[in-house]
């Protein structure tokens, strides 16, 4: 499977939300990534539905939803009716991750968990089987822009092994500092999900800066 790069909306100028997704898709980004946040998951609030439901005229890609809030079972339904085709939410944060995974599936999207850099790779071995992507955050949720954590790339190395071991064909995507650089190690490590804002949205040459993501 070749990398993707899903270009995070945190990123871009938010005066101009429209435009600046427009531009990366023409830039070459694979997905766009959509950060909701509630306040309470973690400390900032960021993007919902009425958003997104904006956006949805100048999106041609693929909808990669990243629900950073608490019990996420509450908006799958609003955020699939919204036309993401990815809908990840954090196993540190549903009280049943299985059924959220069953919810999102019975509306025809592909369900994602995710782990922040503290959990264990074991919150997320007992769903390897039946979802469709692992994200692995490679700085805290909560904030663009941050540093790169390189003690994640152990659980991306281990959730790759496991995943390989199964058969399974499931995406493994990191999200956070990711640039040239920390693309390079995190691809090596196994991911092929590659979600970057701030590198991307802030390059003079933005198609540059997505090719600089992906493998050569």
């Amino acid at each position: 499977m070749n990398a993707l790069v899903s270009a995070s909306v945190l990123g871009c100028d938010l005066s101009k939300i429209g435009e600046e997704v427009s531009d990366i898709q023409s830039a070459g980004a694979d997905w766009v990534h959509f950060d909701v946040m509630d306040g309470s998951f973690v400390k900032s609030m960021s993007f919902g539905e009425p958003v997104l439901r904006s956006l949805r005229p100048y999106l041609k890609v693929p909808v990669d939803t990243h629900l950073m809030i608490v019990d996420p079972i509450r908006y799958v339904d609003d955020f699939a009716d919204l036309g993401s085709d990815v809908i990840t939410f954090h196993i540190e944060a549903a009280a049943d991750p299985q059924e959220v995974i069953d919810k999102i599936h019975s509306r025809g999207v592909k369900a994602g968990v995710s782990i922040k850099p503290a959990t264990p790779v074991s919150a997320v071995k007992p769903y390897l089987e039946c979802a469709d992507l692992i994200l692995v955050m490679t700085v805290d949720p909560g904030f663009g822009g941050q540093v790169f954590l390189p003690e994640t790339l152990g659980k991306v190395s281990e959730i790759r092994y496991m995943l390989d071991s199964l058969g399974r064909d499931a995406y493994l995507e990191v999200d956070g500092g990711i640039n040239q650089k920390t693309a390079r190690i995190c691809r090596e490590a196994g991911a092929n999900v590659l979600v970057s804002g701030s590198y991307i949205f802030g390059a003079d040459d933005r198609a540059a800066a997505i090719r600089s993501i992906k493998p050569f």
